[in-house]
């Protein structure tokens, strides 16, 4: 289940997200935020909001093309990249900085209350801790023991996968029972389906 992408939502994440830690963020840590935005959003609201492709990798779940732009990877196409650059100029190679306010208009409101959980969540915690945190989730865990052979560096994810609910005590949201899940998967699946047909 593969949905377009959204650049701008994307970009104003990554915005917020160094915004927030002081203009300047480590972009790993910034990944891991982006990651818990996303699945808080999708969990409460049955759509990610970045609608980016998840790859399951060693220190966790990476939303692909949020890397690309934190990076302003040559793999991002020319209309993408010259909005990004707007308003996130990378710095290292592991960190990235915010040159412009964030543009809410671009956000809806449980966007940026997905973004907000996010932060005061995890914003404390340093990328590592955030590493291993995802590892504790199920959506991760499934794949942790391909991950663990040399020859495997990433597996794709699904956003069903997103749904399930990790050990007690791991989460900050509460438990989706069986029936919000197949509500949820059923939202996915319409989200996928109307997409597939402007396609």
């Amino acid at each position: 289940m593969i949905f377009s992408f959204s650049h701008r939502k994307a970009t104003q994440a990554l915005n917020y997200f160094a915004r927030q830690d002081g203009n300047r963020i480590n972009k790993l840590k910034a990944l891991k935020l982006i990651y818990f935005a996303d699945r808080h959003h999708l969990r409460r609201y049955g759509r990610p909001i970045t609608n980016d492709h998840y790859l399951a990798m060693n220190f966790g779940p990476v939303a692909s093309s949020c890397k690309d732009l934190a990076e302003m990877s040559d793999f991002l196409g020319d209309h993408e990249k010259e909005y990004a650059e707007q308003f996130l100029s990378p710095e290292t190679n592991r960190h990235y900085r915010s040159t412009a306010d964030v543009d809410a208009d671009v956000l809806s409101e449980t966007d940026l209350e997905s973004l907000r959980f996010a932060w005061e969540q995890y914003g404390e915690m340093d990328r590592f801790a955030l590493a291993d945190l995802t590892h504790q989730f199920p959506e991760w865990k499934r794949h942790e023991a391909q991950l663990s052979s040399p020859d495997v560096s990433r597996i794709e994810m699904s956003y069903t996968d997103f749904l399930e609910n990790p050990s007690s005590g791991v989460d900050a949201l509460p438990p989706l029972s069986e029936e919000e899940r197949e509500d949820l998967k059923a939202d996915l699946k319409d989200i996928a389906t109307i997409e597939g047909l402007w396609q």
